[in-house]
């Protein structure tokens, strides 16, 4: 007999439902989510397992991993999706009620696979994050120091980074009360730009180390931070059947909306990940306002630009980016800046 598993995961407990292939009920129960307690359970339960579901989430690749080594069948399910159909067929939303509905998608198939990232990838994102997150708290920092200080007519002005602590202080060195209110923000400033500099430096380091990374950067406006932004992202290159298809996961292709007469399309979905949607975004930019070296692919970016404007030519060479990206991950080859080959005899 087959069986059919949906688990719906919280951070202390994953309520698990075990179906065969009829919907009939086998097993439901509440085990700590650890992946060796769930392990055990559908161990117990016994009877081959076509498909293991559970929803996309933080805790999910750990769990995946620990699944897919015990040889279970586990497939993590989109969550937009899975939300839309469990709120579909259910009244009262509870963990049993959640497990149940996944089971039951698991058993008709009707479902969204995501692609679980491998352990490179996520140690590749969290450097990402934890540099983005130390440089939004820096900025905070800084602006909340610049505003609070105007309350009292003190005006920090244009000032370098390196400056900038000097220029605050020399400002408020009148005011005690201030001084000793800016000192602890300051120290932090200073502790916080230090950590980012390892960061930096450690994100550097493993572009250096990477090949596919420093192919990347080949291609005009794309830097350290845009390449293993795209390594991490997309992970495994050949999960995309078509490099079109890397621009409707950055979220950049435009979506549609078709009922009856109506019909038209507007901006671009924003569905995806929005960290690379960012970094292609930025290095479009870059590759037009920057750049000095000349290529095709500028040439055309200015051509969309003088019919479309200068924002939708940006738009448009992300997503062009994008697929070259992928193109030239796959083919192993470095950006070619005139699009035409030279024949030799």
């Amino acid at each position: 007999m087959t069986y059919l598993v949906g688990l719906d995961v919280s951070v202390q407990e994953t309520a698990v439902c075990v179906v065969d292939e009829v919907g009939k009920v086998i097993c439901e129960r509440k085990v700590p989510t650890e992946p060796d307690d769930l392990v055990e359970l559908l161990t117990t339960v016994g009877g081959g397992y076509v498909r293991v579901g559970i929803e996309a989430g933080p805790l999910s690749q750990w769990l995946v991993n620990g699944l897919a080594e015990a040889n279970l069948p586990v497939i993590c399910v989109e969550t937009r999706h899975m939300k839309a159909l469990l709120k579909a067929q259910q009244i009262n939303k509870s963990d049993r009620n959640d497990a149940r509905g996944i089971a039951q998608m698991m058993r008709v198939g009707l479902f969204k696979p995501v692609h679980v990232k491998t352990l490179a990838a996520q140690e590749q994102r969290m450097l990402l994050t934890s540099r983005k997150l130390l440089q939004r708290k820096l900025l905070d920092i800084e602006c909340d120091m610049r505003g609070t200080l105007r309350n009292f007519g003190l005006k920090v002005g244009v000032v370098s980074t390196r400056n900038y602590e000097a220029r605050i202080r020399e400002l408020v060195e009148s005011f005690p009360r201030l001084a000793a209110i800016v000192d602890p923000l300051l120290t932090v400033r200073r502790v916080m730009r230090q950590q980012l500099a390892i960061l930096h430096k450690m994100l550097l380091n493993m572009v250096r180390a990477d090949p596919i990374c420093r192919r990347f950067m080949t291609m005009p406006g794309v830097g350290p931070v845009v390449a293993l932004t795209y390594r991490a992202s997309v992970d495994q290159p050949h999960r995309f059947v078509h490099s079109r298809d890397v621009g409707a996961h950055a979220g950049l292709t435009p979506k549609r909306y078709q009922s009856g007469e109506i019909d038209y399309d507007g901006g671009i979905s924003k569905c995806g990940d929005a960290m690379l949607r960012t970094m292609l975004y930025e290095a479009a930019q870059s590759m037009l306002t920057h750049s000095q070296k000349w290529s095709w692919l500028k040439a055309w970016a200015m051509r969309v630009a003088q019919r479309r404007g200068m924002r939708r030519a940006t738009v448009a060479l992300a997503r062009r980016i994008a697929v070259i990206l992928h193109r030239m991950w796959i083919d192993g080859t470095d950006f070619r800046f005139t699009n035409t080959t030279t024949k030799t005899a």
